[in-house]
């Protein structure tokens, strides 16, 4: 036979566990605002400073995976093929922007030389 006091006192520790422990967690845990006043004040005005772009570059991200989800493909696909897009579209720029440097050396070696002579 099961013992009452037994189950009791097994009730009993498993609300003391279930209840407490996260109670604990807690009440130990700091809050942001705690944490953040535990910054020296150096850091304290570079976060400050922060915040905008970060929370800037935390909205762009989200509003991305938001127009990667309207697609059938995975996420993580459509992510590669933006990704390879736009690595493609800013190394055309890059070689567009060489094109540009070296046409405009060889303008002002033509001007040299048509000076010079």
């Amino acid at each position: 036979m099961v013992n009452p006091m037994t189950t009791v006192k097994m009730v009993a520790s498993g609300l003391i566990m279930c209840i407490g422990g996260p109670a604990l967690v807690m009440w130990v845990t700091p809050t942001e605002e705690e944490l953040f006043l535990r910054y020296n004040p150096e850091l304290q005005k570079r976060s400050l400073e922060n915040r905008r772009e970060k929370q800037e570059d935390f909205d762009q991200f989200v509003n991305n995976l938001k127009e990667y989800s309207k697609s059938d493909k995975p996420i993580w696909a459509v992510q590669k093929e933006v990704d390879e897009q736009n690595r493609r579209t800013a190394a055309a720029k890059l070689r567009n922007d060489q094109s540009e440097l070296a046409a405009e050396a060889e303008r002002r070696r033509q001007e040299i030389r048509s000076s010079a002579a």
